[in-house]
């Protein structure tokens, strides 16, 4: 039999999933900024001291950035940990927006919404740039209502990706299952390429004896045995 001609054995099913690259995803690249752009926001505009709004807020900005790392981290073994720390990030950003849509009128600062006059040119800003060096630069220098609304409309793009991106997730779980799943699969997929191994080399066995055969009858003519 020609080599050419042997069944490839059956690829084996991978119990761990390959990771997703969090650095890569426009959501997480957005919570990187809002991180940055809280730490800085609390520092010039709340009080240095007695105000609990300033942990609060840093802190759930950072929770959002940093539970989409874990996740993607912990979504190798467990699509369901993974699942469950994107929500707690989701659930921070949440937070963190409604921090900063508190401070707007407790400021007397106005929120921009559609028809105001910087609202399209903030929207359109926001949606086109992802990385933090492209607002970094604006940190000092923005008004406390610039940035507040600055960080609204980037906290509820955050959430829209984000929710999207989990329902991508959960499709995924619904049809790759969980680890225990991944793990039977392997097993399965294991014993079926080693059954199918053996039925391979069973019938290439069967044909050099065939092959065998037929030229001992050749030899025989031939007055050669």
């Amino acid at each position: 039999m020609d080599n050419n001609d042997a069944i490839p054995a059956r690829q084996l099913e991978t119990v761990l999933r390959r990771q997703t690259n969090w650095k890569n995803l426009w959501f997480y690249q957005k919570t990187v900024v809002l991180y940055q752009m809280t730490y800085v926001f609390t520092r010039r505009f709340l009080p240095a001291f007695g105000d609990r709004t300033v942990d609060q807020m840093v802190q759930a900005a950072r929770s959002g950035k940093q539970n989409i790392v874990e996740g993607s981290a912990d979504g190798v073994t467990s699509m369901e940990m993974e699942l469950k720390l994107l929500n707690t990030a989701r659930g921070s950003i949440q937070e963190l927006l409604e921090d900063y849509e508190d401070f707007l009128p407790a400021h007397r600062l106005t929120k921009w919404t559609a028809g105001h006059p910087r609202y399209d040119q903030m929207l359109q800003y926001c949606r086109e740039h992802n990385n933090l060096a492209d607002y970094e630069p604006f940190f000092e220098k923005w008004t406390a209502e610039e940035t507040a609304n600055i960080a609204i409309t980037l906290c509820r793009m955050v959430d829209k990706m984000m929710n999207t991106y989990q329902q991508k997730k959960e499709q995924e779980f619904i049809t790759e299952g969980g680890i225990r799943e991944r793990m039977t699969a392997a097993r399965l997929g294991y014993r079926t390429n080693q059954r199918e191994t053996i039925e391979q080399l069973t019938r290439e066995l069967e044909a050099l004896k065939q092959e065998n055969t037929i030229l001992k009858n050749k030899l025989r003519a031939l007055g050669q045995l």
